[in-house]
């Protein structure tokens, strides 16, 4: 519940200067009982549900959400075992969007360990900085931005290689669970970069419990579906939008469709092909949607139900000839900061 002296209407609290949800309170698990945003997502689910997760738009290649919570616990096991990764170390990936991301991203956040993903167009100079930031013990990236690194304690991993391939295959003989230091829900799971508003870049935090609450709150509003969400996002994975927008629905049961480039005709022939309920867009996207008329008229959009747009708002004038054209989807602006949680 909002504290007493809250303003009814903002939910600012004249005492601690915090912004209150006005919204009813969620359920959420107490903070003394120690786990890891995986091991929540784990439990979230019937482990034999044959949903499609992952779906790559150009392989077609698709990961089930039966066999997630195995690949990242073989991933994380490999990844213990190979690097001696544990609670507090910090992983930087630097990498377009790729089917490989977010079993990545589960691998380390259970092992407690800190992700913190880039913009993969960075200079040297920026990455440095970034690196300045976080002091990563490892780095995981796509061959083609690898020589952006400087060298790093525990090297980097190529994600387009046989060598991140092998990472992913269970090691023969009996399996040995990697040894973890208990991760607690206020632990840091992530550091993002933003420039903010001025100055140069800064780090911004998840901690675990941010991304449990971002999924619970979704979980005690959104209706029961007679099928499964699926999402398509066109926003990347090392901004927090796509970051926490692709686990969240990892949790919630739906399927995510990868893109790595955000073309309208990529996009729109996803849409289609991927039965996509929902949109996660930058505000380029939707303008582009709603002033490119020909490339559209020969897709069949009619299963798209939601256009998420955050980033930057939408001109007033975008947003109705967008409901002129798209009158049967609905079209969510949203605020990241809200939307997301952060620290």
């Amino acid at each position: 519940m909002t504290p007493s002296k809250c303003d009814p209407h903002s939910g600012f609290d004249p005492d601690t200067r915090i912004f209150h949800s006005l919204r009813p309170p969620i359920s959420l698990p107490p903070l003394t009982i120690p786990f890891s945003f995986p091991d929540y997502v784990s439990n979230l689910h019937d482990p034999h549900t044959p949903t499609a997760f992952i779906i790559d738009a150009t392989t077609r290649r698709r990961i089930s959400l039966s066999d997630l919570p195995r690949l990242f616990r073989t991933l994380a096991s490999n990844l213990s075992r190979r690097f001696h990764l544990s609670k507090g170390d910090v992983a930087f990936i630097l990498s377009p969007n790729s089917i490989h991301i977010p079993l990545l991203h589960l691998a380390l956040l259970s092992l407690g360990v800190v992700v913190c993903p880039s913009n993969p167009l960075s200079s040297a100079v920026e990455i440095s900085r970034q690196i300045h930031i976080t002091k990563p013990a490892i780095a995981f990236a796509a061959s083609d931005c690898a020589s952006k690194f400087p060298p790093l304690r525990l090297g980097t991993v190529l994600l387009d290689s046989p060598d991140f391939d092998s990472l992913l295959l269970p090691r023969s003989g009996p399996v040995e669970s990697p040894v973890r230091a208990g991760v607690l829900q206020s632990d840091t799971a992530a550091i993002l970069y933003s420039s903010g508003t001025t100055g140069r870049v800064k780090g911004v935090e998840l901690t675990h419990r941010n991304l449990v609450a971002a999924v619970a709150s979704v979980r005690a509003v959104r209706s029961v579906r007679p099928s499964p969400a699926v999402t398509l996002c066109a926003v990347p994975f090392f901004h927090v939008y796509g970051f926490a927008l692709c686990l969240r629905e990892v949790a919630l049961g739906g399927s995510v469709v990868v893109v790595d480039r955000a073309y309208l005709g990529t996009l729109v022939g996803a849409v289609e092909e991927f039965k996509v309920t929902h949109l996660a867009a930058a505000p380029p996207t939707v303008v582009e949607m709603v002033k490119t008329e020909a490339a559209l008229e020969r897709f069949d959009l009619n299963l798209l139900e939601t256009v998420l747009c955050g980033g930057a708002p939408l001109a007033n004038s975008v947003v109705e000839k967008f409901k002129g054209r798209f009158g049967h989807v609905s079209l969510m602006q949203v605020c990241i900061v809200d939307y997301f949680l952060f620290t």
